[in-house]
């Protein structure tokens, strides 16, 4: 038994008052002598001893009467928690497309949200946070508002966001008893981790009656000839084979083609699509099927005429440059370093930098004003260099300086596999690599750089320098056939193919939302320009930096929906993008939420949305007894008038 009410009970001192008047209400009886006094002796006895008897039950009475009206005002209760502490409850609900799905009682999201609103108690408080906002210190009412405009989206967020909300303090927090409550569908959520510090959580999974999905994984060119073009659609089935699944292309809204595919259990397949060749082409694939998910089963592509990148060569024009950068997709210059326009550089994307002995210091002065302005350099030194003529160049652009010309056989044995350069060239890690070789080469007092390629002496052979908006690459070695046989390694076409293409980021035939994307668009902007990105009913303006020749966007959380959209100067329409939604989201791989309760024992899991609140209320349900003690006062108070009319001594 708990007390809302405890010091009441300093009251009770108060019950000396009726023993007192007991006591001085005590009778002393006087014997009187009679001549016979046999009878009267017997009545004189019974005489006395009931009314010591009723006496003592009229002060029993009156005792129990008050002490009742005591524990009535204390307003004593059976509960789990104490009175004092409020009920708050966290709550992580998952909106996530994949919560869209349906299951044993309709859509996921729906049915989690209207069981909250069913269950909640309106007793307590709610935080809640989704994978778009976070509501805090919400009355049960405010909480139905926001559930009941609670909506999919392609955004996610991770444990660690989630944990850091939690922690942030509650006003009054001793006296408030905290519920954690993480509603998901747990898909692809293997990067969870509780601790012995996590603090304690109640999981309650949401489970989809499907387990079988077909979505259009992905999108890409194979072949482009003068007249047509091939996009192939790859298809990804989960589940059970499928058959005569109905798959169509459209151009915006005009049926181009339509064909129907079968496709085997849990297997990938590819759909071939033949394209007459055309300016500009939006394209998008649909498939007509019914499963787990429904918003993989369209995907939205652009195909356009490519922009070329300028590349410009000073210095020696090497064979395998004019091979790497073909003229179909560059506009490929050379220039010796004599006959070097200097008003041309800043029209350049990417400037290569081959073997210059030295570095005239004009040419340094526009080569930091082209990369302050965002473009590209590849720096490949020559075999006899001008020492203090590149230091003052590497120096200017705050990079370091070169600290020794060693001649000594190197293999070139270590590949950065997760730099953007070589990100999607391998299709794994290549552990028996012919390595090239180098027989001199330029060690550099500098630890800024990011290292592509490295020695087997663990000093950088290539590494990418930023300046300023820009970037330099950094070659240790010259790349002539009697120094090194790099330029015959298969390393060397999708390394400096790629140093053209990071110098200006193109856009591609689709991008995901919910991913920091960078798209740079060819434009002359004003000072006050901005470039902004729309569709047919959401327009926002990206983060965005103004360099001399382009405008790079931008985006990361601010597209939810998949389709096309449009990048305008005012109103002017400069490019169409396609979006689509990650593809993760359609992968049917649910995490075993069991086996977090078999290593945390912190976590409670519950089969259901109102079985769980209904638990919670009912643990927490206050049972008031001071009706129950009132009940009691007034029985006493009866009973003492019962005892004064009825008993007689």
């Amino acid at each position: 038994m708990q007390f809302k009410n405890p010091e009441i009970f300093y009251l009770f001192f108060l019950l000396i008052i009726p023993i007192l008047v007991h006591l001085f209400q005590l009778q002393k009886f006087v014997k009187v002598a009679f001549t016979n006094v046999a009878f009267l002796q017997q009545i004189v006895q019974q005489n006395r001893r009931s009314s010591r008897i009723k006496k003592w039950l009229i002060l029993t009475c009156r005792l129990l009467l008050f002490s009742s009206i005591l524990f009535a005002f204390s307003q004593p209760y059976f509960s789990n928690k104490e009175f004092s502490k409020k009920q708050h409850n966290f709550i992580y609900l998952d909106n996530s497309l994949s919560t869209g799905a349906t299951g044993e009682k309709g859509k996921l999201l729906q049915v989690a949200a209207q069981e909250i609103i069913n269950s909640a108690s309106a007793s307590n408080t709610y935080t809640l946070q989704t994978n778009t906002n976070f509501y805090k210190n919400l009355s049960k009412e405010e909480l139905k508002e926001v559930l009941l405009d609670i909506k999919n989206t392609s955004k996610s967020i991770d444990f660690k966001s989630i944990y850091l909300k939690i922690s942030e303090p509650i006003p009054h927090k001793t006296k408030t008893l905290i519920n954690n409550i993480y509603i998901s569908d747990f898909q692809n959520k293997k990067h969870l981790e509780f601790t012995n510090v996590t603090p304690p959580f109640s999981i309650i999974q949401l489970k989809p009656s499907i387990k079988n999905n077909i979505s259009i994984d992905s999108v890409f060119v194979s072949d482009k000839k003068n007249n047509t073009t091939t996009v192939k659609a790859v298809i990804k089935n989960q589940g059970d084979a499928k058959y005569n699944i109905p798959i169509a292309l459209h151009n915006k809204t005009k049926l181009i083609s339509k064909q129907s595919f079968s496709i085997q259990k849990d297997s990938n397949q590819i759909i071939e699509f033949k394209l007459q060749n055309q300016s500009e082409f939006n394209g998008k694939i649909s498939i007509t099927f019914s499963d787990t998910f429904i918003f993989d089963n369209s995907f939205f592509f652009t195909l356009k005429k490519p922009k070329k990148i300028n590349v410009l060569i000073i210095g020696n024009n090497a064979e395998y440059l004019k091979k790497i950068y073909p003229k179909e997709e560059f506009n490929y210059s050379f220039s010796s370093l004599q006959n070097t326009s200097y008003n041309s550089i800043s029209n350049q994307n990417l400037i290569v930098l081959s073997e210059l002995k030295s570095i005239p210091k004009i040419l340094s002065n526009r080569l930091y004003e082209f990369a302050k302005n965002g473009g590209n350099l590849v720096l490949i030194p020559s075999s006899k260099i001008d020492t203090n003529s590149y230091n003052n160049f590497l120096t200017k652009l705050n990079i370091g300086v070169v600290k020794n010309q060693l001649k000594n056989n190197l293999k070139i044995t270590e590949i950065n596999f997760n730099h953007p350069l070589l990100k999607n060239v391998f299709v794994k890690k290549v552990t028996n690599f012919q390595y090239p070789t180098v027989n001199s080469y330029l060690s550099f007092d500098t630890s800024l750089g990011y290292q592509i390629l490295t020695f087997e002496n663990n000093l950088p052979f290539i590494q990418e320098f930023s300046i300023s908006n820009g970037k330099l690459f950094l070659v240790a070695s010259n790349l002539d056939k009697e120094n090194s046989n790099f330029t015959n390694s298969p390393l060397i076409v999708p390394i400096f193919y790629n140093f053209a293409q990071s110098s200006f980021n193109s856009s591609t035939i689709f991008y995901r939302t919910n991913t920091k994307n960078t798209i740079d668009v060819e434009v002359k902007m004003n000072k006050d320009d901005v470039l902004s990105i729309a569709n047919t009913k959401n327009k926002f303006i990206p983060l965005q930096r103004q360099y001399q020749k382009k405008t790079s966007l931008i985006t990361d959380n601010q597209l939810k929906k998949n389709g096309f959209y449009y990048i305008l100067k005012n109103k002017d329409t400069l490019e169409t993008i396609a979006f689509n939604y990650p593809k993760s989201e359609s992968n049917l791989n649910f995490m075993d939420v069991a086996a977090i309760r078999n290593t945390n024992k912190n976590i409670n899991i519950s089969d259901s949305i109102s079985s769980f609140f209904n638990q919670l209320n009912k643990k927490n349900e206050v049972h008031w007894l001071w009706k129950w003690f009132l009940s009691l006062a007034i029985v006493s108070l009866l009973l003492e008038i019962l005892i004064l009319k009825f008993y007689k001594t």
